[in-house]
């Protein structure tokens, strides 16, 4: 198999996450299902970036306008979303570089700088999100101040410390675990809910008024630039190498193939998150005529007279609260990922998660302080749209570097994954194009 192609004179990088690198063992001789829990994680990491708060505004938004219409925009963006996802994995397997130590190795150091800048820009507000969330959720459950609850976030970075030193599998298993409570929290809200499944099913049959009722496209684009994140594919390429595989040849095809197993059970779970969201929407808010409940607080409060129960808006925070902190425990791990990639510089773990985390609370503690809930609402959707104009800078990479055999060897992408690779990285970039525009020009006006 040809090696991955470094730059001349290049400085070898050091191991993507290097306290936890080849960290997690595979036991050799193994049946199918000790070898499919040895390789579960790293995608149930990456699927939290898929049913963050931002995903809840979107999925909210167009439940209540639009019923169940946009299920089948949630189906597409699913489907994008486990391509890229696993162009970044076979990334991180083939050639041991995470997608940033990539770009430092191939590109010149003026465009990793800029490369860098813009991805340092999206994490920090993808972190926003997640901090907002976070605030929200605990506003909502304990009536803790929204400025007290943001300041509250930071405490999750000795979180990741304290677990990383207990061995990465803990972290994983405490994403996990939030992942299942966000799970069962609403099952029990469609229980609640009793939607209509032949509406449900309707849903994933695309309609023509997607091109003509401008509301509705906007929306729509919005669920594709909230569901595939840029950091993700940087934390993927980088979290699949935490397993000390075998370097062989069929070694390295034996994981490419449990971890697409463990990617796409992750990230289908994802989908079922993110439309139960928007059949809860559609059964509770559209139902009753409600078809401007777009903020997550306004959700929260008109559960429990819609629905004739308080269990559905505790549920409904509980699962906010969860996917907040699970969002920014992985949101810190890819600011690690992407400086050290980028810039190859070393900072100790707690100063590098410290300044991801600051970098976020600041502007959501002024936000709030002047703007209160209305002004958080705001800054979910003006996080949505920097990252959405970050997004290509990330995909683009990816498929050029998955596509060239030079970097890839023998597992460079067959020549059906290269066409679907740039024509899902050509949609990414028209869609979220045209959402940036859109929404200035909502602005403007």
């Amino acid at each position: 198999m040809d090696g991955p192609h470094v730059k001349p004179h290049s400085a070898p990088p050091r191991p993507s996450l290097p306290d936890v690198h080849r960290s997690v063992g595979v036991p050799s001789g193994a049946g199918f299902w000790r070898k499919v829990l040895a390789f579960s994680g790293p995608g149930f990491l990456v699927a939290v970036g898929y049913m963050d708060p931002g995903n809840w505004a979107t999925d909210i938004a167009g439940g209540s306008k639009f019923a169940n219409q946009l299920l089948f925009v949630l189906f597409i963006s699913n489907l994008i979303a486990i391509l890229v996802q696993a162009l970044a994995a076979r990334l991180g397997i083939v050639t041991q570089l995470d997608l940033a130590q990539a770009c430092r190795s191939y590109y010149s150091r003026g465009t990793n700088l800029v490369l860098w800048a813009l991805c340092e820009i999206a994490i920090a507000a993808c972190d926003l999100a997640e901090v907002i969330g976070s605030a929200i959720a605990l506003n909502l459950l304990f009536h803790i101040p929204l400025i007290f609850g943001v300041c509250l976030t930071a405490l999750d970075v000795l979180a990741i410390l304290y677990l990383q030193n207990k061995g990465f599998r803990r972290l994983e298993a405490l994403v996990i675990a939030l992942i299942g409570t966000i799970g069962v929290c609403y099952l029990v809200e469609i229980i609640l809910v009793r939607p209509n499944l032949v509406e449900i099913g309707k849903g994933f049959i695309p309609t023509s008024e997607l091109l003509t009722n401008r509301e509705m496209l906007y929306i729509a684009i919005g669920m594709l630039g909230a569901t595939v994140m840029p950091h993700n594919l940087y934390l993927h390429s980088s979290l699949v190498q935490t397993r000390a595989i075998k370097r062989d040849r069929e070694g390295i095809r034996t994981a490419l193939r449990f971890n697409l197993l463990d990617y796409v059970v992750a990230l289908n779970f994802a989908f079922f998150i993110n439309a139960a969201i928007l059949i809860m929407a559609a059964g509770t808010f559209y139902r009753h005529g409600l078809s401007q409940v777009a903020e997550i607080q306004d959700a929260y409060y008109t559960l429990t007279p819609l629905l004739g129960t308080e269990l559905a808006a505790i549920l409904f925070a509980v699962a906010l609260l969860c996917s907040g902190q699970n969002s920014t425990l992985t949101g810190t791990l890819a600011g690690q990922i992407v400086m050290e990639g980028f810039l190859n510089l070393r900072l100790r773990p707690w100063l590098r998660r410290l300044i991801t985390r600051l970098l976020a609370i600041i502007p959501a503690i002024i936000t709030v302080a002047f703007f209160g809930h209305r002004g958080t609402a705001q800054l979910l959707i003006f996080s949505q749209v920097i990252l959405s104009l970050q997004l290509s800078f990330a995909v683009v990479p990816l498929v050029q570097f998955t596509c060239s055999r030079a970097k890839m060897g023998d597992f460079v992408n067959p020549l059906w994954l290269k066409i679907l690779s740039w024509i899902a990285a050509g949609v990414i970039a028209v869609l979220n194009a045209y959402l940036l525009v859109v929404t200035i020009k909502g602005w403007v006006t």
